[in-house]
């Protein structure tokens, strides 16, 4: 066993480059992914959990306590997988950290070599007992899944039911199974499919000429409220069918009128030769476009008329089988016997017969579970959903109150129908050996697709899933798959999923872990009895696990009637998941009928820390995984750290994430994700001087920002890593307090000055701040609070730390403020539409601030001139939104001419800006002798404050001459700006550094640079 004063590896150094590679390279590995067995959020990558986990259970052979038993073994394994080890204990410590890295390979993740050897070094690092592994916020299972493949013991635990049932079938019953399972999975899986055919076909029907639906284009409707008009708007998005290569296809309108009656809109199937052939969509941010008169719809009216329809994704008939209002089919995607790709046509007759059938059919089924007095639950789902909550239809104003209403008929009657199979084939005890929670995870796997919030993706012509992003928004135009397909969204693709996943763990030769429904504030577990505690907590406000999952455990419930873990094990009366206990931030307002505010976060990550403390043993360690991007969400987490009484020993940010997802702007949105090392906090820890923490904290914060930066990582996740030394200093102690003895805390009010009531976390932001000021505009700036000598100004340094901050690990990328993804297109959001996109940067106004304050930056002053806040985040204006600022209302061009007239004149010209001047003010060009005019303070600025041109305004300038072909006025500028000091031009050159690379700030800061006089 490794003594007590052994450091373990992660303690003292990680491969942190390798692994990171490794593990945003397995976000796009899918096939036989153990994280396609079923879809659960935010899971880690696996390769990151095996890394962290060799680095936890590990010993440093460089540290004297290290057992020599485990040298000689680790000299012998290591060979197997790399070269000739060295000789001293640095050399075995570089080999382990080798063996680390490449082991996070996926490709070698099966590879029984590396699993012998990665086996055998914990076996021989733990000789005396096999190693416990516990995570109590286990989820979709990364971090137990990849201590069974290091030959450990597990014991993995959630408050979801389906996190654990998904836990169970892939921790418990895969690996208790083997290979046999596969074989018998997939006969029960056709016999399933077989029986539920049967029931369905009449619904599916093939077209007449052979081909073979796979998918149902469908829109929601409105009608138009214009007088004499009345037509029906289909709500959508796109009228594209498909833009993949060289297929293009897409649907073209008719209006048609009759007389007095309503429009009405015909559509057809074309091939168009570019966009401009292929008219936009008629519904953007809820708000609905007319196609027939041209009427916009506000926003409210578009969900009144939903909220009449139940959501509208179902179609209304009348009596006879005709439509009369409700989702309209736009398209029918079929594949055609004997000939290649997918082909589109209009919708028929037949088409709608067959969901007028189902319609009837659901209602049979209902009719019956009435007559029977309701017995056991409603075949549709009936459970409500919480109307509070903004993340579901339900909280934004749509009129879906409970959860099969997220489902057409036809889709509900189809997981109905494969729902009814399995149960009669489990039954009838035909499944054999196999555990039913596999097939039943085949079977919710498939609502996934079967949902009214599904979508059609036109490029790669195939159906998207209803979680695109953590949420479940509107969507206006979705796609109904054909669930006896064995295309993307069937019942024979979510079985051949599994099946790649049971491939996987089998070669794998896991043993079975242990799985429990339980409270990470009250464990199960005996006191002293966990080697390692390993967890990825709830990510503060980022996701709503509890509400989200709801969409399957609605469905699960029913395939599988009184199972033990699909329930509230704490709340019997509860019909969906557990929300009381869940440890989540949703604001000042009640959930689950209690306030989840940042305290209720912090006493119950508190809790369940302090469980961890309790359950691990006096030579044990742990691991606490987080990645969210406001201060508020960090500081949250850590208070609970330090409250259940853990030190943090190391830190180390793992790039975890593609750089170009598409991401939520509130949503945890780093590329690293921080795994913070921790010990339990000795009793007798001693009184911490708050001047001495106060001095170790530069040098030791600045040490791990060049460490970290020579390893790809940069921005906002260099800045949380930070973190993780900061508070190794910190939390070192029982409590810390300055000269009076009052007590730090760890967080407080930034913008306070007294360091008890400004809090430790504050001042870990100003030297992060300050060392970054430091690296790009050189040493003054560091020292600088205000504009004083030998020191930018605000604006400068503003605009310096915000770049850096939005520099992307790995890259130096920057979202674009307004720059609109796909994801964004298919969601409803609340907010207007702004009429223009705007340009710039954004970051959260909280990470702003936080670095502004200490560093004598005072934001309102350049609030309209700089920056722009609106909710909750700040923009970095863009350089062409300041020219009217700069230049005032005549153009640049009349400016250009101005400065050559006065640079010949006096070629050390000085050049103020019409900088919050009146309209049509123009620049003021001034020789060096006379006196310049002072220019109005800026907008936002405080009364009475008068600012002269900037060193960022004078850069903005010229960057503005060259954009505009001024190239005569931009070398007078130029060249009166380098006699005049080199300020201009290291901020220019610093500012070329920090723009992301393909930005039009680069290339017109590059060409610039390339006139400056030599």
């Amino acid at each position: 066993m490794i003594p007590k004063e052994c450091k373990r590896l992660a303690e003292v150094d990680f491969p942190i480059a390798v692994v990171s590679k490794h593990s945003a390279r397995e976000k796009s590995i899918r096939h036989g992914h153990p994280s396609t067995l079923h879809l659960w959020w935010a899971r880690r990558p696996l390769a990151a959990c095996r890394a962290m986990l060799l680095g936890l259970l590990l010993p440093d052979p460089c540290d004297t306590h290290c057992p020599e038993d485990f040298k000689i073994k680790a000299r012998e394994l290591l060979p197997k997988v790399q070269g000739k080890v060295g000789q001293n204990d640095k050399g075995l410590r570089q080999a382990i950290l080798k063996f680390i890295g490449d082991f996070s390979n996926w490709d070698l993740s099966t590879n029984q070599t590396y699993l012998e050897v990665g086996r055998g070094l914990v076996k021989a690092a733990h000789h005396e007992e096999t190693p416990l592994v516990v995570d109590p916020f286990a989820g979709g299972g990364s971090i137990p899944l990849e201590a069974l493949r290091l030959g450990c013991e597990v014991f993995a635990s959630d408050l979801n039911p389906v996190a654990c049932l998904i836990l169970k079938v892939m921790l418990a019953d895969i690996p208790r199974y083997g290979p046999e399972l596969d074989r018998e999975f997939r006969r029960i899986g056709a016999e399933i499919k077989k029986q539920a055919e049967k029931e369905l076909s009449e619904f599916y029907p093939k077209d007449t000429d052979g081909g073979t639906p796979i998918a149902y284009l469908w829109a929601r409707t409105v009608r138009c409220e214009s007088p004499n008009c009345g037509a029906e708007i289909p709500l959508a998005r796109s009228f594209w069918l498909c833009k993949k290569g060289n297929r293009m296809r897409a649907l073209k309108y008719k209006i048609h009128r009759k007389g007095a009656e309503s429009a009405e809109i015909e559509f057809d199937v074309f091939e168009p030769k570019n966009d401009q052939e292929v008219s936009i969509g008629t519904v953007t941010r809820a708000k609905a476009t007319c196609v027939a008169c041209g009427t916009v719809l506000p926003a409210e009216r578009v969900r009144t008329k939903l909220a009449e329809q139940r959501g509208g994704a179902d179609v209304i008939f009348d009596k006879k089988g005709n439509r009369t209002g409700g989702a309209r089919m736009l398209a029918v995607v079929t594949l055609n016997p004997g000939e290649q790709g997918r082909h589109y046509r209009l919708p028929t007759g037949c088409d709608y017969q067959a969901i007028w059938k189902a319609q009837k059919r659901v209602k049979e089924i209902l009719d019956e579970w009435e007559r029977s007095g309701k017995k056991g639950l409603c075949p549709i789902p009936d459970e409500p959903m919480d109307l509070k909550d903004s993340t579901t239809l339900a909280g934004r104003g749509y009129g879906v109150t409970r959860w099969g209403e997220v489902f057409t008929s036809r889709q509900a009657l189809a997981l109905t129908t494969f729902g009814g199979s399995f149960r009669r084939i489990l039954s009838s005890h035909k499944v054999g050996g196999i555990p039913p929670e596999l097939l039943a995870l085949a079977v919710s796997r498939c609502s996934d697709f079967n949902s009214s919030l599904a979508s059609w993706a036109n490029g790669g012509e195939f159906v998207r899933g209803t979680f695109g992003r953590q949420a479940l928004p509107m969507v206006w135009d979705f796609c109904e798959t054909f669930p006896l397909s064995s295309e993307s969204g069937g019942f024979d693709g979510a079985l051949d999923w599994v099946h790649r996943v049971l491939n996987h763990l089998s070669e794998s030769k896991v043993h079975r872990g242990q799985v429990e429904q339980a409270d990470a504030c009250e464990s199960p577990l005996p006191d002293e009895t966990v080697s390692v505690w390993f967890t990825d907590p709830p990510y503060y406000d980022a996701i709503s696990y509890a509400i989200l999952s709801d969409f399957f455990f609605v469905w699960l419930k029913r395939i599988l009637p009184e199972h033990p873990l699909l329930r509230d094990r704490y709340d019997s009366h509860n019909p969906l998941t557990p929300k009381k206990r869940e440890c989540i931030q949703t604001g000042p307002n009640e959930s689950a009928g209690r306030v989840k505010d940042k305290a209720f976060f912090e006493k119950t990550m508190g809790s369940a820390f302090a469980e961890g403390c309790r359950i691990l043993q006096h030579h044990g360690i742990g691991s606490v995984v987080f990645a969210h991007k406001t201060t508020e969400g960090w500081e949250a987490l850590l208070s609970g750290v330090i409250a259940g009484r853990w030190v943090v020993v190391g830190s180390w940010p793992i790039a975890t994430e593609r750089a170009s997802r598409q991401i939520a702007r509130e949503s945890a949105a780093l590329q690293t994700s921080i795994h913070l090392i921790c010990r339990p906090r000795p009793e007798n820890a001693p009184v911490g001087d708050w001047g001495d923490v106060l001095q170790e904290l530069p040098k030791r914060v600045g040490d791990w920002m060049e460490r970290l930066q020579s390893e790809g990582i940069r921005g906002a996740d260099l800045v949380f890593a930070c973190i993780g030394p900061a508070l190794e200093i910190y939390s070192r102690y029982s409590k810390v307090v300055d000269a009076e003895e009052r007590e730090i805390p760890l967080g407080g009010d930034p913008e306070a000055t007294e360091p008890h009531r400004k809090g430790f976390l504050a001042y870990v932001w100003e030297v992060v701040g300050r060392t970054a000021l430091e690296q790009v505009l050189g040493t003054a700036e560091a020292k600088a609070r205000n504009s004083t000598a030998g020191a930018l100004e605000e604006d400068a340094r503003l605009t310096a730390l915000f770049l850096w901050t939005l520099q992307s690990t790995n890259g130096n990328g920057a979202k674009v403020a307004g720059e609109e993804s796909e994801d964004d297109e298919e969601t409803d959001e609340e907010e207007e539409s702004p009429k223009k996109k705007k340009q710039g940067y954004s970051l959260i106004f909280d990470v702003v601030r936080r670095f502004a304050q200490p560093l004598g930056i005072h934001l309102p002053e350049w609030e309209g001139r700089v920056i722009e806040t609106e909710k909750g985040l700040v923009r970095l204006l863009s350089v062409r939104e300041r020219a009217k600022q700069l230049f005032g209302e005549e153009s640049i061009s009349v400016a250009g001419i101005r400065i050559e007239e006065q640079a010949r004149r006096d070629p050390q010209m000085k050049f103020d800006f019409a900088l919050g001047a009146e309209a049509g003010v123009v620049p003021k060009i001034k020789g060096r002798r006379s006196k310049s005019p002072q220019p109005p303070f800026a907008k936002g600025g405080k009364e009475g404050i008068k600012r002269e041109t900037t060193t960022l305004d004078r850069v903005h300038a010229a960057m503005l001459l060259q954009a505009s072909g001024q190239t005569n006025a931009l070398r007078a500028l130029l060249k009166a700006e380098v006699d005049r000091g080199p300020d201009f031009l290291r901020f220019a050159n610093a500012l070329s550094a920090l723009y992301p690379r393909e930005s039009e700030e680069k290339r017109l800061l590059d060409a610039m640079l390339l006139v400056v006089p030599r």
